[in-house]
């Protein structure tokens, strides 16, 4: 068989990377699954290369030079260079690279390609692509690049993308040798922001005092040395940067960096810096209001063009020119996604092909590849299927739809119908070959068959339920029985994932299957009419595939392809129990599975697609191979689904992660042409078959209506610009409940009717309401009937009751559906079981949480936290928790106090010694008594000295250091230690005060309850009524209470077990029996009512007792009594009253006893509040002593920690050192080795220089026996050279244009030397044609002169080649210098940064920190002026008090001295001042005279005074003017009434005025409305037309504003001028006129 065909791939769609290059100026190509797909824009025509091995990884095209470049994926890959159109190998590079390579780049302007290979060596490589010679390399170059990319202009520089970075390596040269230096891109944040570097601070001594010690990197800090020190960030620190996703270069050699984040990033090389160009987070950005698209993010692709940067991504192309930063224009949609499979259109002669996206993009495929039309669902897309009796498909969801596309029209898809099976994924989906059944399954084991017919409306049949989750269905139409056999391999109970081991064959008679014979209520397919059996197979299967009387299957375990024979066994489906199956033949498969299987329409041929990307073709019958290839990639999941086409010639493959979509051809040789002709009459036969039916359905089809308005549709040429039509199915997937819900929710007596109903809803959902109002009076009878069908059942249920025991009926007869009844009670049952295993886990875990709490937090304390409570105040007293001592901190304390023992005795054996030799030296008695002053005054210093307060509440430790002895690490920790166990003396001693007065609270309770007990009983003594204050503990003084759970703080019912329920039932039956007995004893009975139960009565009881009184005087009036009564009356009266006065004296007794016990207790009670008072203040106390012996803990800690900082950080700068010496020793080296190379060469120049000057000199001596003039003539031939043409590096051909190419006007490079000698000699050897040969020379000579010529510009070329790369080696040495230089100055200032930190270490270890306890008013250093505490003492000074009380005298002194001398000033002042003021007094006296002098003088007289001086009746004279003045106001008030009247008719008219106005003010704004519209149309209309004049009219308006304002201030200034004069004119003659008069000058 291996002769018959062989598998050609037709055509491919789909992106397996979203990188697209082109290959010429009209082709692109790009990587589709396991092939290259070319495409040609102008002719639309495609082709495909197949990668060379199982997958292809990187892959690159240079459209200049028309070559290809892809890799490999195996371990050790290689790259294969391509030439286009031919597809010739050129060459193979291999590589270091172990498992990949993720980028490759090729150069424009040279031979060059750059490659990245991933892990582990993460290399970036320069190759010369043309001879396969490595250039250089550059090892572990970062771990996340994903793209190269050339700078067009100059191919030394290379940039490369990663996942968090943007790096640009140059490349250095010197002749031959070449090395590449990183320049790293610092990216800014995430919000566009620059991200702050560390400034490592500097170690220069300054002299001054720290608080906080010498300040350290966060490298020091966190402890890190080496590599890592430098790169480290802090978490908290670490602010989250832009991720880069594609990049260009510009032809500046800038690069265009794009973002996940949306934005765009200007780069400069050089800086190294980025400045933002768009910022999709900016609030006033037009391109983002308009696209809001842009703010997740689209820069995926990025290529410069002339008119600006075509942007690329998330299936979307937009345009945008960085000189206008606010306008970005979307130009096209593309669809993206990975195809979940396809299938051939059955019901079509063309040849048409279906497939389906995940993302729910269904789309139509022609023979050459090109695509019909598509159309968008919206939904997430799980298989599909083409119907062979009508031209549509069917199409699974993940929400478990069955969708039903019409294509009738290619061109235009339309959802026609849906139908809900299942609530989880349809995971298959197909037709029998006969299209008479569309069967779906999915993971809940039911299968679900469906009229595929149109005419039928899609209705669903039924179901049937099979042994296990569905994993594949497969079908067959056996046309001679007219039957459709199904097969479903299920998984069984112990299968693994994707893998069943049950196989169940279902036989179908094709035939109506309506009506309850073959379906019951529940819509389940009838037993007998669906025939079956079940098998088992061992090992288990991922996938089969069903053929006549036999099936195909893939064993993944064994990695086998295996066939079985189906047994001839036939019967209901339960009938039949599981047998055991074994297969037939067996033969290799795939290695990688899952495996995806498939038959040939004409049986004979099988095709299997494996997770390995392989495509085999199998001979039915002897499963031999007949041929493979590879369609897709093993490394990106391989093949997902395998389909034939009608004729089996053609196959059909969608890749599982590639997003590719493949097409085969098998093309049949000589030897295999009956085969083919058997495929191609078994296809024209099924179709001949089926045309009447398809032309039938089709027609019914095509008059459906759909079921949502798509867009418009969409014709191929659209296609390339417009997004394809789009439905939305989403809306009503939640809320649409499933086929079955529906059939179980209707009636039993209406399912047929409900099953009509609900299809008849789901198919025309537009018309939904209108049903609901026509069938709304029949669901009203369906209600009333079954109400009185449960009103029936009701009154029989009544009346069995009533019946006698013989003939009474058991409740459960009356159960209409007893097995749905034990369903939900074994449902029931399980819910509880599971609810309850859950509760108990849960206590479970609260129990065990409970046990490591108590362990941890109650257990393991030796003093257990609890508190006193005052009892007249909230005051409270809590007490140190105190775990116990582990016996590594009592051998750690026992260290400590040994080595401290030993340098006590240490010291005070040296200062003993000390004072043996002054001992010889006579002191006075004086020197004696100021020594023991002396030793008092330390005493008390040193008392304040310690730094705490320990030592007065008795819990010193006398083997502390003091505080300005500690300079080392070992004191310090041990110091640490000895506070520690101070901190422990403190709480200890604090936890006993604190138990005795725990335990007297105790004691105060107890006392408080028994006086409670007796004023209990004197107030029921004396009948009163109240409430008793009763202490008690709170539960944080009883901390164990919170372990334990009181029934009364449990609400819910207690859940008992049958034993707890039974032991309870036997406690109540005991108590029942104990009170029983004890109403059984009359003994206690009678003395209980008699006697109060008492034997004797008490004195306590007086106030109880009570002289019965005679019965004469009940029964007898007083005038009856006998002698002896009335004797017998006296003495009850005299007994009577006795006893009141007793009761009386007995009742004050015991009020007095009641306020003698309150007193007590209340006396009591605030005595140990006073107790508890005190013991808060030793509270207060002992946490004062506790904080600072913790602060000298705290900072001891911290100043071991700034020295470990300081240690790591001499550490890293050791290293660095170091490092930095041998980089430099080897820089050294290699730079001698490059000044020796410079200066080889330039030797090597020189001769050739010398070489071509000989050349030169030489030349007249090798014609010397010719004319002078013919030599000359000669000469300048010999100097002649012709002339040559630059090109660019972008011109390939003279058919290229490069109108649209941004690079054009770039440097234009020449001709690489080969290149460039071969044009020269080829124009010499033009010059050198006999043409040009002087005339009368002999040709001899000018062969010879010819010779010379040639080899003269041969030298010339090689003096100029040596001259470049003399030049490029210098330039090369001088950056090595530098560096060399720049490594030296980094070693001097790490050598000076390492001194300096030791200088800093050895003055930290000095200045120590130091606690002092001091009085209030001792601190003199001013409060900051927010009032916060002052905790930095840097810049104060410690100063002895002796020296501060000297000071304060003699500043008491000379203040003393000073306000005395005040005094005197102030009085000699005082008499000053007094002078002064009685000069001021007498010099404003005399003005004062002055003024009235003046006043007197100056008075005018006029006839108003002269008449008040000459009138001597006053009174007269002020009646005249009264009287003037009442006629002046009875004339104004005449004119008053006389102005309201006029305004009064003024206003009237006004008014009437007004009313007019506004009735025409409501005619104008009528007008004005459509005044209005008619503007906004006139405007409207005028803003479209000149949109284009709409810049020039701004400039000519802007114009004429300017000259109008320039106009404006001329007047302005020209009247403020005549202003100014005229004011001045006023200001003169104001003065003119205005009246003076002379000061009178008084002597």
């Amino acid at each position: 068989m291996e002769g018959v065909g062989h598998l050609e791939v037709r055509w491919a769609q789909g992106f397996t990377k979203q990188r697209v290059e082109f290959i010429d100026k009209d082709t692109v190509c790009y990587v589709s699954g396991n092939f290259i797909v070319f495409h040609n824009t102008e002719t639309k025509v495609s082709s495909v290369l197949q990668g060379p091995g199982r997958g292809i990884g990187a892959m690159a095209a240079n459209g200049h030079r028309r070559i290809l470049a892809l890799s490999e994926h195996k371990l050790k890959p290689s790259i294969y260079v391509y030439d286009y159109p031919q597809l010739v190998l050129k060459n193979e590079l291999k590589g270091t690279a172990q498992l990949d390579y993720t980028s490759l780049a090729i150069s424009d302007s040279g031979p060059y390609l750059a490659c990245y290979a991933s892990f582990p060596d993460h290399t970036i490589t320069v190759w010369n692509w043309e001879n396969a010679e490595r250039i250089c390399s550059h090892p572990q170059s970062g771990k996340d690049v994903v793209s190269l990319v050339f700078n067009p202009m100059n191919w030394l520089q290379i940039c490369a993308l990663g996942s968090t970075s943007v790096t640009v390596w140059n490349i250095e040269k010197s002749d031959s040798f070449h090395i590449m230096q990183e320049s790293v891109i610092d990216l800014p944040g995430s919000d566009g922001s620059l991200v702050d570097k560390e400034v490592i601070p500097s170690h220069t001594v300054n002299g001054r005092l720290t608080y906080m010690g010498p300040q350290m990197p966060v490298s020091a800090i966190s402890g890190l040395t080496g590599d890592h020190a430098d790169d480290f960030v802090p978490q908290d620190c670490t602010r989250a940067r832009v991720t880069p996703t594609a990049l260009c270069w510009t032809a500046s050699s800038q690069l265009y960096v794009g973002c996940k984040e949306g934005f765009l990033l200007l780069v400069d090389p050089g800086s190294p810096s980025a400045s933002v160009l768009f910022n999709p987070t900016a609030t006033a950005n037009s391109a983002v209001d308009a696209i809001p698209e842009l703010r997740n993010g689209c820069f995926e692709s990025l290529v410069l063009h002339r008119d600006g940067l075509i942007v690329a991504g998330k299936g979307r192309i937009y345009t945008y020119k960085p000189t206008q930063l606010d306008k970005v224009v979307k130009v096209l949609d593309v669809l993206n996604g990975n195809f979940v499979a396809g299938a051939s259109l059955y019901a079509d002669n063309d040849s048409v092909c279906v497939s389906v996206r995940d993302s729910g993009e269904l789309q139509l495929w022609s023979t050459d590849g090109s695509c019909i039309s598509s159309l968008d669902i919206q939904a997430k897309v799980t298989s599909v299927a083409c119907c062979p009796v009508a031209q549509y498909a069917a199409v699974g969801t993940a929400s478990g739809h069955v969708l039903f596309i019409d294509m009738v029209r290619k061109e235009q898809p339309r959802l026609v119908h849906k139908v809900h099976l299942y609530d989880r994924p349809v995971d298959q989906l197909l037709f029998d070959q006969g299209g008479n059944y569309l069967l779906t399954g999915a993971s809940d084991a039911h299968v679900y068959l469906l009229d595929p017919k149109p005419s039928k409306g899609f209705s669903v049949i039924g179901y049937t339920a099979v042994a296990g989750s569905i994993l594949q269905l497969s079908t067959q139409y056996i046309r001679d029985s007219n039957q459709v056999k199904v097969l479903a391999l299920c998984s069984g109970q112990n299968d693994k994932v994707h893998e069943g081991s049950l196989v169940t064959v279902l036989t179908l008679p094709v035939k109506d299957l309506t009506g309850s014979v073959c379906i019951d209520q529940w819509g389940r397919v009838s037993n007998d009419i669906l025939q079956g059996s079940t098998y088992t197979v061992t090992p288990a299967l991922q996938s089969c595939v069903l053929g006549m009387n036999e099936f195909f299957a893939y064993c993944h375990q064994r990695k086998t392809l295996q066939k079985f024979i189906l047994p001839q066994d036939k019967g209901p489906l339960s009938s039949h129990r599981e047998v055991q199956l074994r297969p037939v033949q067996e033969v290799k498969g795939h290695p990688l599975g899952p495996v995806t299987l498939v038959l040939s329409p004409h049986l004979s041929w099988l095709a299997s697609g494996g997770r390995d990307g392989l495509l085999r073709v199998w001979e039915s019958t002897s499963l031999e191979l007949c041929a493979e290839v590879q369609c897709h990639s093993r490394r990106l999941g391989g093949i997902r689904r395998v389909s034939f086409s009608t004729d089996s010639q053609t196959l059909l493959t969608a890749g599982c992660g590639d997003g590719s979509l493949v097409c085969t051809k098998l093309r049949i040789k000589a030897a295999g042409v009956c085969e083919g002709d058997r495929a191609t009459q078994s296809s024209q036969s099924a179709f001949h078959t089926l045309e009447s039916d398809v032309k039938a359905e089709n027609s019914v089809l095509s008059q459906l209506e759909p079921l949502f308005t798509s867009h418009s549709t969409q014709t191929q040429h659209e296609q390339a610009h417009d997004r394809p039509a789009s439905v939305d199915v989403t809306d009503q997937e939640t809320s649409d409940p499933t086929w079955l819900k529906r059939q179980q929710q209707a009636p039993l007596v209406t399912v047929c009717f409900f099953v009509c109903f609900f299809c008849s809803y789901i198919t025309a959902p537009q018309v939904a309401k209108a049903e609901v109002m026509q069938y709304s009076p029949i669901k009203e009878d369906l209600r009333k009937n079954i109400k009185v069908l449960r009103d029936t059942v009701k009154e029989l249920m009544r009346e069995n009751e009533e019946l006698p025991d013989v003939e009474r009926l058991e409740l459960q007869e009356f159960n209409l559906d007893v097995e749905e009844q034990r369903r939900m009670e074994a449902q029931g049952d399980q819910e509880v079981t599971q609810v309850r295993n859950e509760i108990k886990l849960e206590n479970l875990a609260k129990h065990y949480l409970h046990d490591l709490l108590k362990r941890e937090c109650w257990d393991s304390m030796k003093v257990k936290g609890k508190a006193v409570k005052a009892f007249h105040s909230e005051d409270e007293v809590k007490n140190y928790p105190m775990r116990e001592r582990t016996q590594k901190e009592r051998d750690e304390l026992f260290r400590v106090q040994s080595i401290r023992k030993t340098e006590m005795a240490d010291s005070t054996r040296q200062r003993e010694e000390a004072t043996e030799k002054k001992s010889s030296v006579l002191v006075s008695g004086k020197e004696d008594e100021e020594q023991r002053e002396e030793e008092e005054g330390q005493e008390v210093e040193n008392a304040a000295l310690s730094g705490s307060l320990s030592a007065h509440l008795g819990c010193s430790n006398p083997y502390l250091y003091h505080q300005f002895n500690l300079h080392f690490r070992e004191q310090k920790i041990n110091q640490i230690t000895l506070l520690q166990e101070v901190i422990y003396q403190v709480k200890t001693a604090f936890n006993g005060e604190f138990e005795a007065v725990y335990k007297r609270k105790h004691q105060e309770i107890s006392r408080v309850m028994d006086k409670n007990r007796r004023i209990r009983e004197i107030m029921a003594d004396l009948n009163l009524q109240g409430v008793l204050w009763e202490p008690g503990l709170a539960d944080s003084e009883q901390p164990h209470r919170m372990l334990t759970a009181a029934d009364s703080e449990i609400t819910v019912e207690r859940y008992l077990t049958p034993e707890q329920r039974e032991k309870e039932e036997l406690r109540k039956a005991e108590e029942q029996r104990r009170l029983a007995d004890m109403a059984d004893n009359i003994r206690e009975t009678a003395l209980g009512g008699m006697m109060g139960g008492v034997l004797e009565v008490k004195k306590e009881d007086i106030l109880k007792m009570d002289i019965p009184e005679p019965q004469f005087i009940l029964n007898k009036p007083d005038i009856q009594w006998n002698e002896e009564e009335k004797k017998i009356a006296k003495e009850y009266e005299k007994k009577t009253k006795e006893l009141i006065e007793e009761k009386e004296k007995y009742r004050k007794i015991l009020e007095s006893e009641m306020k003698k016990l309150q007193g007590s207790i209340k006396d009591a009670t605030q005595g140990f509040d006073e107790t508890l008072r005190k013991l808060f203040e030793r509270k207060v106390k002992s946490e004062m002593v506790i904080c600072q012996e913790e602060l000298k803990i705290a900072n001891l800690v911290y100043s071991i920690l700034i020295e470990e900082e300081i240690n790591n950080r001499e550490t890293e700068l050791g290293l660095k050192l170091e490092k930095k010496t041998a980089c430099k020793n080897e820089t050294g080296e290699e730079l001698e080795k490059h000044k020796h190379d410079v200066e080889m060469f330039r030797e090597s120049y020189d001769n050739v220089v010398a070489e071509d000057k000989l050349m030169d000199k030489g030349f007249r001596k090798e014609f010397f026996d010719l004319p002078g003039h013919v030599v000359d003539h000669l000469y300048k031939l010999y100097k002649r050279r012709p002339r040559l043409q630059k090109r660019s590096p972008q011109t390939v051909d003279n058919n290229s244009s490069s109108s649209n190419n941004p690079y054009k006007d770039g440097p234009v490079c020449g001709w690489s030397a080969a290149e460039e000698l071969g044009q020269t000699l080829k124009g010499m050897r033009d010059l050198d044609g006999a043409e040009n040969m002087p005339e009368g020379l002999d040709s001899s000579i000018w062969e010879k002169f010819c010779l010379l010529r040639t080899a003269k510009v041969q030298c010339e070329h090689q003096v100029k080649m040596k001259a470049l790369t003399l030049v490029e080696m210098q330039a090369f040495l001088q950056k090595r210098i530098d560096d060399d230089d720049g490594a030296k100055q980094q070693i001097k200032m790490l050598t000076d940064e390492l001194n300096g930190l030791r200088e800093e270490k050895i003055r930290f270890l000095l200045d120590i920190m130091v606690h002092l306890v001091m009085k209030q008013g001792q601190v003199e250093v001013e409060a900051p002026a927010t009032g916060d505490i002052i905790t930095d003492y840097s810049d104060t000074v410690l100063q002895h008090r002796s020296v501060v009380e000297d000071l304060n005298g003699k500043v008491r002194t000379l203040g003393e001295q000073k306000i005395a001398s005040m005094v005197r000033c102030k009085d000699f002042r005082k008499g000053i001042i007094q002078q002064e003021w009685d000069h001021q007094r007498m010099r404003m006296h005399i003005e004062d005279l002055n003024t009235k002098a003046k006043d007197i003088q100056m008075l005018r007289l006029d006839e108003e005074l002269q008449e008040y001086l000459t009138e001597t009746d006053h009174h007269n004279r002020m009646s005249k003017q009264v009287s003037t003045l009442e006629k002046r106001i009875a004339l104004q008030e005449q004119t008053h009434l006389k102005n309201v009247e006029h305004h009064k008719k003024t206003i009237k008219q006004l008014r009437r005025q007004a009313a007019l106005k506004a009735e025409k003010n409501d005619i104008l704004d009528q007008q004005l409305a459509e005044v209005q519209v008619t503007v906004a149309e006139r405007q409207h209309i005028y803003q479209a037309i000149a949109m284009e004049d709409k810049q020039a009219v701004n400039t000519e308006a802007r114009y004429q504003d300017i000259v109008q304002r320039k106009r404006l201030v001329e007047i302005t200034t020209a009247q403020a001028e005549e202003l100014a004069l005229l004011r001045a004119e006023v200001e003169r003659l104001r003065m003119r006129s205005f009246p003076t008069l002379d000061n009178l000058k008084h002597d």
